[in-house]
């Protein structure tokens, strides 16, 4: 009896005859973090987070910060940051309304990925003894499967440097350019209109440049 497979995944299992390799490799999958897990994980800088809504439509977002923004705060659970955003909170409102998550971490370099399937609740950025600069919310996840996936296919990228926007050690970030465009500006919040006009106004949407180079 599988708790990851069912009857459509045994289809294609038996059509090229992988059953037994799937029965394998779900047999290997944990549900406790190892210490290369840990090492791995802490030292990420980016990963990629699957959420579920309440209409079973799922989404994924990419969620990057400065290594260790993710930590593993249990044998069983892992906690990362949600910092300032678009302000449609897909991820955050799925997470709190079926806590349904999967998330992926890729090394670029080694290559090597590793994911972690499991149930997260959404808490105050200071419910843990370690506050995260920056962070408006933080989302525990506990761990229900935990398991390697073949790399063979990541791309290697060359050189890696963080994005200006992470929060810095006191939480403060630029303003992003996007917020400045013209058809966003007029639906922000007041503190943010006020933001656009100290960068010098709305801008028509051609003369965005996107977010490499901040104001």
């Amino acid at each position: 009896m599988s708790n990851m497979y069912g009857q459509t995944h045994r289809s294609f299992q038996d059509q090229h005859d992988t059953r037994r390799l799937a029965d394998r490799l779900e047999s290997m999958a944990r549900a406790e973090f190892d210490d290369m897990d840990r090492e791995f994980i802490q030292g990420a800088a980016m990963f990629f987070l699957s959420t579920v809504d309440e209409h079973g439509m799922p989404t994924v977002s990419y969620k990057g910060g400065r290594p260790g923004f993710v930590r593993v705060t249990a044998s069983n659970e892992l906690a990362f940051p949600a910092y300032d955003g678009n302000g449609m909170f897909l991820s955050l409102g799925n997470l709190a309304s079926t806590g349904k998550v999967g998330l992926l971490f890729i090394d670029f370099e080694k290559p090597r990925r590793l994911r972690v399937q499991g149930t997260a609740r959404v808490l105050a950025p200071h419910a843990t003894d370690r506050t995260i600069a920056g962070a408006h919310h933080l989302i525990a996840v506990t761990a229900s499967s935990i398991y390697v996936n073949c790399g063979r296919y990541i791309h290697k990228a060359g050189g890696f440097t963080l994005s200006p926007h992470v929060p810095d050690d006191a939480g403060r970030q630029p303003f992003p350019s996007w917020k400045r465009i013209d058809k966003i500006a007029d639906a922000l919040s007041p503190a943010d209109q006020a933001e656009v006009e100290r960068a010098g106004g709305a801008m028509p949407i051609e003369a965005y440049r996107g977010e490499d180079l901040p104001d």
